[in-house]
């Protein structure tokens, strides 16, 4: 999957946490928020001073879209989507969720339906 079939297939999908996901939709999708983040930075430096208006709008609308690509993700892997609230606990948290989403996903179908394509 490249780039931008990655984001729209995330924007297209921003409520469905029943699918899967594959690691590169999952991490393209990271870089895009990454991306984005930055822009709104820069935009609201420069056009707001120290305010963070824009970052704010922009974090709020990729909210959704995060959450469900990273229950789609953890369901590749046969996990619960659940397993992102183990991203509270401080710095281990975060560390256990990199290493699921960085695993392969499960080949063929499993109980979150069938292999991502």
């Amino acid at each position: 999957m490249d780039f931008t079939t990655a984001i729209a297939t995330c924007f297209h999908k921003y409520v469905d946490f029943t699918a899967r996901a594959l690691r590169s939709e999952y991490w393209y999708w990271v870089l895009f928020s990454v991306l984005a983040q930055l822009v709104a930075t820069i935009i609201d430096v420069i056009i707001f001073g120290n305010s963070s208006i824009f970052v704010t709008v922009v974090s709020l609308g990729l909210l959704l879209p995060s959450i469900a690509v990273g229950v789609r993700r953890l369901h590749d892997t046969d996990r619960s989507g659940w397993w992102l609230l183990i991203g509270f606990v401080p710095l281990v948290g975060a560390i256990i969720l990199i290493v699921f989403m960085c695993q392969r996903g499960t080949a063929g179908p499993n109980r979150f339906g069938p292999e991502a394509a």
